[in-house]
């Protein structure tokens, strides 16, 4: 189970957000990324911590392992994009895992606040961004949005197969991301309209793998259009 999280209610909760963070990462840092989500009126917003800890930093976590489906790293060097595509489509077990705990967690917080499936905005950065963006489609209701942050679309295959919704969705990344690459935003967005989702995408100069003050603000308009 989820067991830590860092919350924040403004007002009266309408919606409720879930932000995900990424590999050998923590709430923390999301916390301090995105206040101007924090803001919205009437939202809870929640950072849940990954129940796992981190196979490289013991003082990080991670919501499913890396190593095990790459160990050596090799997707970083990947020669052509669809080699380093194969590797993200080998962490399908690694999705279904991890989207076990979330799916519980947000189950949780929906009857908390009393709210729907329709009021939630499921949003991640890099891995926590496969994983919400994996949640949204396996999600058994159709959600608010998907809003995913330097992240790819993985389990493709998986995916085209069994995927249960088409949430719309908001694809954020930086042209100078040398992690998950930028070509994942066209990648991703093709096959998030081939399933049927409607997708907007954003990309930011300059920005490596990070969460910018504009790729924040971009994610603040989208959830508020959903009001």
């Amino acid at each position: 189970m989820i067991t830590e999280e860092i919350v924040h209610v403004n007002g009266m909760p309408k919606k409720l957000v879930v932000f995900l963070h990424g590999y050998q990462d923590c709430a923390e840092h999301i916390e301090r990324k995105t206040i101007e989500l924090q803001k919205i009126n009437n939202i809870a917003f929640h950072i849940p911590q990954a129940p796992f800890v981190n196979e490289v930093d013991i003082s990080k976590r991670q919501w499913y392992s890396i190593h095990q489906f790459d160990p050596d790293d090799k997707r970083r060097g990947a020669v052509s994009w669809d080699e380093f595509v194969d590797f993200y489509n080998r962490m399908t077990v690694g999705l279904v895992s991890a989207n076990y705990y979330i799916l519980q967690y947000v189950d949780g917080l929906l009857n908390e606040y009393n709210l729907s499936y329709e009021d939630l905005f499921l949003c991640g950065f890099s891995q926590g961004a496969t994983c919400a963006i994996y949640g949204g489609l396996m999600c058994p209701h159709k959600i608010g949005g998907v809003i995913s942050f330097s992240g790819i679309l993985a389990a493709k295959g998986f995916l085209e197969n069994h995927s249960k919704n088409k949430p719309d969705c908001l694809l954020i990344h930086g042209k100078s991301d040398e992690k998950i690459k930028f070509e994942a935003l066209d990648f991703s967005a093709k096959n998030l309209n081939e399933l049927g989702c409607k997708t907007e995408v954003f990309g930011i100069d300059d920005l490596a793998h990070k969460i910018s003050p504009l790729a924040v603000d971009r994610a603040v308009e989208f959830i508020k259009k959903r009001y």
